[in-house]
């Protein structure tokens, strides 16, 4: 292993390191507790140390947020392709997303609620977008009909957003969480 390649290897490590902790602070304090201070303790290097891999909050944020595109990809991949029929994939689906949004609350926010400098709807987005995006295409689109394949993806993603922010925020009770899916998907489905 070449020097080059070691020091490579330890700047992305620090990265991850970097990232990790900014994710567990955030979950567990909120991203305001999240600043390059608290985080340089957390990994016990020099704020300038973190500068170097990130020029401030918001680029650690958007890191988070690259990553939380990758795990909700993963995670609506597993809920369509283990569904058996295309509206068993929507239901799936829908809640596969709905369970992400809760379970990782802060990540969530930091893909949808913060500004990060991302490029969205984009060429340009990073394939994590891409990737989440393309599995809600994937899902949707046998239930396309003559609608646009895209525009539905959207407006189904828009529903689903909508749902679990404001069941999040307390703006919907979550007694009616299934209810409310399950009446997503029958429309979205056509059934």
């Amino acid at each position: 292993m070449t020097i080059q390649t070691r020091r490579e290897r330890e700047r992305a490590e620090r990265e991850r390191l970097i990232v990790t902790a900014a994710r567990e602070l955030a979950e567990s304090e909120g991203w305001e507790a999240v600043t390059t201070r608290r985080l340089a303790e957390r990994v016990e290097y020099s704020q300038p140390v973190l500068y170097s891999h990130f020029k401030g909050k918001g680029a650690i944020m958007a890191a988070v947020a690259v990553e939380g595109f990758a795990e909700l990809a993963a995670d609506l991949r597993a809920a369509r392709t283990a569904a058996p029929d295309p509206r068993t994939a929507l239901a799936r689906v829908s809640a596969a997303y709905a369970a992400y949004a809760e379970r990782r609350p802060a990540v969530y926010d930091a893909m949808f609620s913060h500004a990060v400098d991302l490029p969205f709807a984009t060429p340009d987005a990073p394939a994590s977008l891409h990737a989440a995006f393309g599995e809600l295409a994937e899902t949707v689109g046998p239930h396309a009909g003559e609608d646009h394949p895209g525009v539905l993806t959207e407006t189904y993603w828009a529903a689903l957003h909508g749902l679990a922010t404001l069941m999040r925020g307390g703006r919907l009770p979550r007694a009616a969480h299934e209810e409310r899916l399950a009446l997503l998907v029958r429309h979205f489905s056509g059934a």
